[in-house]
């Protein structure tokens, strides 16, 4: 997708510029305070077809997204990973707030204006023009997924994944489960408890190697107590 083909898309003008209009139209776009909030129903099915309790999916949300798949702005919660659009860009457009070869830069609001300081981030990166890039780089939701596995949980793009989270609840937690299945994590998520230990494997696999500089097992655990 290039900046055009967005700017269609969220009904800008395209003229292949991605300023504030452009930035405004996109967070109109991805704005819904009408979303579906998950439904004990959804998570039931969720549970099954994953073969895992309720309190396990729940734990999981609760540390991902402190529970909710929403920020205040009414935008799908976010989390834009700088280093992850250096890699796919090739460090072309680094250093750049948007863009540095190593994790790191996460600030909520600095700015006060009242937008998670992530959606900035992302459209910085939009008007670099690597659009695909950018709405790969962050993690949308309740599970908070990455945008980069979108080919493989089936969405036909980035930005229709990204897309998809900001349509309820419910499509945020089939994000998950999805993820769940692919990459094999049903027998991690099953093992889940109120002891750490139980929580690494699955700590290691879906937060990655740095789990423990940020507790990510003791969080779950505590999230299962």
């Amino acid at each position: 997708m290039d900046i055009k083909q967005l700017q269609r898309r969220i009904g800008a003008g395209d003229d292949g510029v991605f300023g504030r209009a452009s930035k405004a139209a996109l967070f109109a776009g991805f704005t819904n305070f009408q979303a579906n909030a998950l439904t004990d129903r959804d998570l039931m099915e969720a549970a099954t077809r994953l073969g895992c309790s309720l309190a396990q999916i729940r734990a999981v949300r609760q540390v991902e997204a402190a529970g909710k798949g929403y920020d205040k702005a009414g935008m799908p919660k976010i989390l834009y990973e700088r280093h992850l659009f250096h890699r796919l860009t090739g460090g072309k457009f680094s250093p750049a707030p948007f863009s540095q070869s190593k994790a790191g830069g996460y600030t909520n609001d600095a700015n006060g204006d009242g937008i998670v300081d992530s959606w900035d981030r992302l459209c910085e990166a939009i008007a670099t023009g690597e659009v695909d890039a950018a709405f790969q780089s962050c993690s949308w939701g309740l599970f908070q997924v990455l945008g980069q596995w979108w080919d493989e949980l089936g969405y036909p793009s980035p930005f229709a994944m990204a897309w998809t989270s900001a349509q309820s609840e419910g499509d945020q937690l089939e994000m998950f489960v999805r993820y769940v299945e692919h990459f094999g994590l049903v027998d991690e998520l099953r093992q889940l408890s109120a002891n750490p230990v139980t929580c690494r494997a699955f700590a290691a696999a879906y937060n990655g190697p740095g789990y423990r500089k940020y507790a990510y097992d003791e969080k779950l655990a505590a999230a299962m107590r």
